[in-house]
């Protein structure tokens, strides 16, 4: 693939990791219903349900980044009626992609899952990619498990990697779910944060290593699941000690507990295999930049 992203189109560019990819890659094509904040060319479409509008595009392979990272809430809510769930954004617009390019001969098509999947009681860390899961802790989760098991389905026509990503983080004016993005939210807009706890170990990915994974693995020769971090894990004691250090600010620990694995340390050496990744960004600058960049951005 050229490192362009000639050939390329992406689905979800306006989100957090979909533009961070397509800042990587200039030449990739935007589509979605809303455009990316990047100079890519943007595609629109209402719906997946109808890609006609892609029918004259010309395009060998495909990154799909479309769903929701509020895994806490779509985990544990059921939603109002009317409101979508989380097979709605993990399963459903997969199922309409998949059938509509099913006939495109498509070289290689990047799906994106969590590794959330992983079974804390039966897994030891570093979670390789043949570790046991258990897809039925939480509607999240399970969601994005029928979404692979779509992928096996639709193996014969398009060739998949399935990216099962690690905890990211970085500076967005948008929404964001992760815990390093809700500390500096609440920094800058109130001088001071909250956390439920400090118990825990993540491996935390940078967006930006996360999106030259994401650009190196279209080149890969693979199918299959493939894990993304940075192969560390890091105490969430880290985080706020970092956050608070640069902002000045206190971050309360309100002592609550919560319902997610006591440690997530994935296993890149597959990744690093196909693609020769090496993260450039430790926890310490990353979490820095990341407070920095998001109080820049709200000052601007």
């Amino acid at each position: 693939m050229s490192p362009s992203g000639e050939g390329v189109i992406l689905f979800g560019g306006s989100g957090f990791l979909g533009s961070a990819v397509l800042e990587q890659a200039p030449g990739m094509v935007s589509v979605g219903r809303t455009a990316p904040r990047t100079p890519n060319r943007h595609v629109h479409i209402d719906s997946t349900a109808d890609l006609s509008a892609l029918e004259e595009e010309k395009f060998h392979s495909v990154v799909f980044i479309i769903g929701s990272s509020a895994h806490r809430m779509l985990a544990d809510e059921v939603p109002p009626p009317g409101e979508p769930t989380a097979f709605d954004y993990h399963l459903t617009p997969l199922l309409q992609t998949l059938e509509q390019l099913k006939g495109r001969k498509l070289r290689r098509f990047l799906h994106f899952s969590t590794v959330l999947l992983y079974d804390p009681q039966r897994a030891t860390l570093p979670y390789a990619e043949d570790a046991p899961i258990d897809p039925y802790r939480n509607r999240h989760v399970f969601a994005k498990h029928l979404a692979e098991e779509a992928l096996r389905f639709y193996a014969h026509w398009v060739p998949s990697i399935n990216v099962r990503l690690a905890n990211m983080y970085g500076p967005t004016a948008g929404h964001g779910y992760d815990l390093v993005h809700q500390l500096c939210r609440q920094l800058v807009d109130e001088g001071r944060a909250r956390m439920w706890t400090m118990e825990g170990e993540r491996d935390f990915i940078h967006v930006e290593d996360a999106a030259r994974a994401v650009v190196a693995l279209l080149g890969a020769d693979h199918t299959g699941t493939v894990n993304l971090g940075t192969g560390t894990r890091t105490p969430v004691s880290v985080v706020r000690d970092v956050l608070q250090e640069v902002s000045g600010a206190e971050i309360e620990v309100l002592d609550k507990p919560t319902s997610g694995p006591p440690a997530i340390q994935c296993d890149i050496t597959l990744l690093q295999r196909l693609t020769g990744f090496e993260p450039r960004w430790s926890v310490t600058e990353g979490v820095r930049s990341t407070y920095e960049r998001m109080l820049g951005l709200s000052t601007a």
